[in-house]
């Protein structure tokens, strides 16, 4: 349906025309409104602003977006990591865990010494900061890793830490398997893991579970560990 219609106005002034015709008088106009649906409007920078002016505005709100970046990792207050890590226990390999090489028929298989809690713990620390994981900065393609001590990686992740500007509010590790018993061996466990952190001991917990003989894990067949950490901000 068409919407257009006439809408007239009495002229309030004389219009000019060529001196040969008589001027127009006050008479009325009128004019066809178009219908609404066609109507465009287009907006166009004045002509009264200078270029520069026009440019700096431009400039602003192309630049809005960057000022409202995410606030940089280092000028947060906390930050949390999660590591996990899992190995097969085959014959013929020493069990080292946390550093402390534990009475067993199996170890574990792995390019370095196949510490599964250090190297759990490296991959909470290297989380929280936002940083790759241990298999990326310390590759089992590298021949220098070959049997290295895992302690070797904490030591580095723990630097990382300290020059990040930040030091460990807690930890909670979780070790699963199913063989041996680590009840004799936690604490010793517990103390070398404080003494590579520089960590106070009520700030690193340690626990053991069983797999209830499900799966690989529960068949002493692998060995696996959970850790999550607080970093603070020194």
């Amino acid at each position: 349906m068409s919407m257009a219609n006439s809408l007239c106005y009495a002229s309030p002034l004389s219009i000019k025309t060529p001196s040969k015709q008589p001027p127009l008088q006050r008479h009325e106009a009128c004019f066809t409104r178009l219908p609404f649906p066609s109507l465009r409007f287009t907006a166009r920078p004045s002509s009264s602003s200078p270029p520069s002016v026009v440019a700096a505005a431009i400039s602003a709100v192309e630049a809005e977006p960057q000022t409202k970046a995410a606030t940089p990792a280092k000028a947060l207050p906390f930050r949390v990591g999660h590591g996990f890590d899992l190995h097969r226990l085959e014959p013929g390999y020493p069990l080292i865990i946390g550093g402390i090489n534990i009475p067993h028929d199996r170890g574990c298989e792995a390019h370095s010494d196949g510490d599964v809690l250090l190297h759990c713990v490296v991959d909470a620390i290297l989380g929280a900061l936002g940083l790759p994981d241990i298999g990326q900065i310390f590759p089992d393609t590298d021949p220098k890793w070959k049997g290295a001590a895992s302690s070797v990686f904490m030591k580095e992740a723990v630097r990382l830490m300290h020059e990040a500007g930040y030091e460990l509010g807690n930890l909670d590790s979780t070790l699963i398997l199913q063989r041996p018993k680590l009840s004799p061996h936690k604490e010793a466990i517990r103390a070398n893991l404080c003494e590579l952190l520089g960590a106070d001991p009520s700030v690193v917990n340690l626990k053991a579970k069983t797999h209830e003989k499900v799966d690989s894990l529960g068949e002493n067949r692998s060995i696996a560990a959970h850790t999550v950490v607080l970093l603070v901000r020194k």
